[in-house]
Order: C-alpha cells, then sequence, then structure tokens
C-alpha cells in the first residue's frame, strides 16, 4: 500500500504539466491565428508577398459613389493620402448603418493576389455625424427677430 501512495503523486505531476502545456500551446496558436496586423493603405501595397498571408485591418475613408451593395455583401474603395484600395466585404451581417460615402471606414480581413482587399468585418463611422454645424444651420438672434420699440 504504501507503494501506490509514492505513485500517486507522480501521476498528479504528470496529468498537471499536459494539461498547463496543451493549455499553453492553445493559447499560443489560437492567438496567433486571430492576429491582425494594422496597416495604412501605403503600407498594404508596399509589403509585397507578406500582404497575401498576413489577416490585416486596413483604414480609410469610403470614396464617393463607390458603395455598391448586395445583401450583406457590398464592394467599395478606400481612400488615404491619395492612395485607392478596392474593398469587397463579405460579412454574415449587412454594413453598418453608418458605412456610408466620406465615412471613416476600418476593413478586417485578406490582401488577395487580385489587388483587392477581402474583408470579413466592417466598421465605419459617420465623418459628418461629428463635423461641426455649418453656418447657416446656427439659430437667429432674438434681437433681430423683435421689433424695435418707439419712445
Amino acid at each position: 500500500m504504501a507503494n501506490a501512495l509514492h505513485k500517486s503523486p507522480i501521476k498528479f505531476i504528470v496529468a498537471t504539466l499536459i494539461i498547463v502545456a496543451t493549455i499553453a500551446y492553445l493559447s499560443f496558436t489560437g492567438g496567433r491565428d486571430n492576429k491582425s496586423y494594422y496597416v495604412t493603405i501605403g503600407e498594404l501595397q508596399g509589403m509585397g508577398n507578406k500582404a497575401y498571408v498576413r489577416h490585416l485591418r486596413v483604414a480609410g475613408n469610403v470614396a464617393p459613389g463607390s458603395i455598391h451593395r448586395v445583401g450583406t455583401s457590398a464592394t467599395f474603395d478606400l481612400l488615404e493620402q491619395g492612395r485607392k484600395l478596392s474593398v469587397v466585404y463579405q460579412g454574415s451581417e449587412p454594413p453598418p448603418d453608418t458605412f456610408k460615402d466620406d465615412a471613416q471606414a476600418l476593413a478586417v480581413g485578406t490582401y488577395g493576389h487580385d489587388g483587392v482587399f477581402h474583408a470579413t468585418q466592417l466598421q465605419a463611422k459617420c465623418a459628418s455625424k461629428y463635423a461641426p454645424a455649418p453656418a447657416s444651420a446656427t439659430p437667429a438672434t432674438t434681437a433681430a427677430a423683435t421689433p424695435p420699440t418707439t419712445r
């Protein structure tokens, strides 16, 4: 019986090491597969062959008139500092409501050999929502609307 007590802690230690090693391996490989690099359009176009094998995030402004929607998919162009990138979005959800001409957009996906960015996620922020109101939209002063008083 004394023999059985000595083998028990060794089995426990070995099992614990196997479990810890398995969790560490899965954490490392899962994190590596889900990692996406943020690049500008200029950096993307200058990456060469590295661009085709990485999961990337690219931001820019949506080119006016370039959005073409079909169901939950869309094609459009992103602009950034005079550079243009064609994007094909094929996601499980339609593009957000804020996805409009001149909106700031972030596309997450992969760059294809065809020169098109294939996005599976899309985020957009409407630029006009955060811009100051035009001067004509300010309320008129009450002094101009009040008739002059006579004495």
